[in-house]
């Protein structure tokens, strides 16, 4: 039910349409896996580490399918869909979908004329939350880049007034992660 690492990696090859595209979503998917690998640490008898491990790996692979003129916001809802064409469940292909910002609900669709369907795209499980989070932590800007709460803090609260404080939820629930070791490893600054 849950490919290996070797299984996603082919995946994300196999979607990629070059190998700087591979290169930048294949590393920020393994630098969200290091950050929920730490943060795991606390919580690994009541999560499913290997679930986590999947969603981290998969949950940009949508990236691959966007258009020029797409809205970076529909990469969830484009992973989602190749993740069900290559026929795995949805307990695998929502981490695309319900990972983006902090989750968003029809409510932000509509008041943001977002070009996503009107529908909750919130992260239920704890899984899905860890997900999530762990994300907030690494962009993939040009150059790639580390980002810490603070920085994501202040940058969240654009979206909607609730969203600081589902971000600082998160926080309590999973705690910080330390930035340091992951940097030392992929190289990327942090701001």
């Amino acid at each position: 039910m849950i490919p290996t690492e070797t299984q996603i990696r082919e995946m994300h090859r196999q979607a990629a349409p070059s190998r700087e595209a591979f290169d930048s979503v294949w590393t920020h998917c393994q630098i969200v896996w290091g950050v929920a690998a730490q943060l795991l640490h606390a919580k690994e008898d009541q999560l499913d580490v290997d679930l986590v491990k999947a969603g981290c790996l998969l949950h940009d692979i949508g990236v691959y399918r966007l258009a020029p003129d797409d809205n970076y916001v529909r990469h969830g809802v484009l992973g989602e869909e190749l993740l069900r064409e290559l026929g795995l469940p949805d307990v695998l292909s929502r981490f695309c979908s319900h990972h983006t910002g902090v989750g968003i609900s029809a409510e932000d669709v509509v008041r943001q004329g977002l070009p996503l369907a009107p529908a909750d795209y919130l992260a239920e499980t704890a899984e899905e939350r860890l997900v999530m989070y762990a994300d907030k932590f690494h962009s993939k800007s040009t150059p790639p880049s580390f980002v810490t709460t603070n920085t994501f803090m202040a940058s969240i609260s654009r979206f909607g007034a609730d969203k600081p404080g589902r971000f600082s939820a998160l926080t309590r629930e999973f705690g910080q992660p330390n930035l340091t070791v992951l940097v030392g490893e992929f190289g990327h600054s942090v701001r």
